[in-house]
């Protein structure tokens, strides 16, 4: 069987993809004697040198705090970290107002619960009242969502006596669709969700219960940790009211992250953190806020990271977001294919979607994933091993853990064939099935 047999190569050829990788410096290296095949991107991407070089650059040309300082080199840092928020928004199809700087993801989510949860309590004054939440309102998730997109709403549903519901998965893991319309109902205030699963790596149909959310007048929070790195998505199209991801997953720096949210939404948001660089007038007994998005950025701001961020961005939106999605859904389904042929292998999610990132987590039967995993690392193959932060997942088809590939722009096929390789020696090594 050839690779062609899987599906189209498009996007990105294999001579592009080696000319990227002369990109990234740590991809050249080895580990325990043999060359890195770097599989766990779903974690943390590596950076290019132009995401390296933007960081030292700030760092030792206009080092300054922002927002604060008349000086020229206050100035140009907050030239820099504004020009970057205008980066990333256009990156996701949004205004520059609409984009929140956190330090990741998960921040960004629980800023969103938090907020609610002041709302409830009363503050933000007349705008925040369409936030308020009562005993009997419900906050609905999926079964499949990532630890942050669930632990903050089981949080915000005890703190405000609101009930927690979630819309099921089937033995693939792929949402019960027709249960939606049963859990999303006339007492949902928020719906959140994520746009593409961190475990199985299917695009979900997210059109769908959006629109289903808003016919109740509820809000859409989205975590976008796996599709914005991966696709090209635009979040006024896909009309959410909010969206999280994470600058280190998609060739950035860790310690950034950007929460979306719409304009007129933010600006009745009462605050999650408080402090300076974030208000207009302070007294002794009261504070007012300074609008969106700074009402949501207290204190000394990520400005390196940001500007590498912009630059991680700049890099992609150079490469075509279209064509890394394309070389994505090639090496996902390559990975599906080529680890579903293996004896004891189960791979994880619907088999044959179209949707799909490349990403794919898999279990040997008998052997646990994190031996699996030591396994590959001595052969030079970094893989994610564990529940993936998604235990209820795990939970609902049968497994404890998981060996989670993920690709990127930067993956060869050779590294694909190199990780089945290894996954046969490991049944045989571990004597999987018995």
């Amino acid at each position: 069987m050839t690779t062609t047999e899987i599906a189209p190569l498009t996007g990105l050829s294999e001579a592009q993809v080696g000319a990227l990788r002369l990109d990234f410096p740590l991809l050249a290296r080895s580990v325990n004697g043999s060359a890195l095949a770097y599989l766990d991107t779903g974690a943390t991407s590596q950076k290019p040198r132009v995401v390296l070089d933007a960081e030292r650059d700030y760092y030792e040309q206009r080092n300054a705090a922002v927002h604060r300082g008349a000086h020229t080199l206050a100035a140009e840092a907050t030239d820099r970290f504004e020009d970057a928020r205008g980066t990333v928004a256009r990156f996701v199809g949004a205004d520059d107002d609409e984009i929140v700087w956190t330090s990741n993801a998960t921040e960004g989510l629980n800023l969103v619960a938090y907020a609610l949860s002041n709302a409830t309590a009363g503050r933000g004054g007349a705008e925040a009242e369409q936030f308020r939440l009562h005993a009997g309102d419900e906050i609905v998730v999926t079964e499949l969502e990532h630890h942050a997109n669930l632990i903050p709403w089981q949080e915000l549903a005890v703190r405000t006596g609101a009930t927690l519901r979630y819309i099921p998965v089937d033995d693939d893991g792929a949402w019960q669709l027709d249960a939606a319309a049963t859990v999303i109902g006339g007492r949902t205030r928020v719906v959140a969700l994520s746009h593409v699963s961190n475990v199985i790596g299917v695009v979900n149909p997210v059109e769908q219960l959006i629109r289903r959310a808003h016919a109740v007048g509820a809000i859409v929070v989205l975590d976008a940790c796996q599709s914005v790195p991966h696709l090209a998505v635009d979040v006024h199209a896909l009309d959410v009211d909010f969206a999280a991801f994470s600058g280190h997953k998609m060739l950035g720096p860790t310690g950034v992250g950007v929460l979306y949210g719409r304009r007129d939404l933010l600006n009745a948001l009462p605050p999650f953190l408080t402090g300076g660089s974030m208000i207009t007038t302070v007294t002794m007994e009261s504070a007012e806020y300074l609008p969106a998005p700074q009402r949501f950025e207290a204190g000394t701001q990520r400005v390196s990271q940001v500007v590498a961020l912009a630059a991680a961005v700049d890099y992609l939106t150079a490469i075509g977001m279209d064509r890394i999605a394309a070389r994505e859904a090639y090496l996902g389904q390559l990975l599906v294919r080529r680890l579903g042929e293996l004896p004891h292998v189960r791979v994880l999610g619907p088999q044959h979607s179209a949707l799909r990132v490349g990403l794919a987590s898999f279990d040997l039967a008998g052997v646990h994933a994190h031996d699996l995993g030591q396994f590959l690392d001595d052969r030079g193959i970094a893989v994610r091993v564990g529940h993936h932060c998604a235990q209820p997942l795990h939970r609902r088809l049968g497994i404890v853990a998981s060996t989670r590939a993920s690709t990127y722009l930067y993956t060869t096929v050779d590294e694909i064939d190199r990780l089945v390789e290894g996954v046969t020696a490991a049944a045989d090594f571990f004597g999987a099935g018995t």
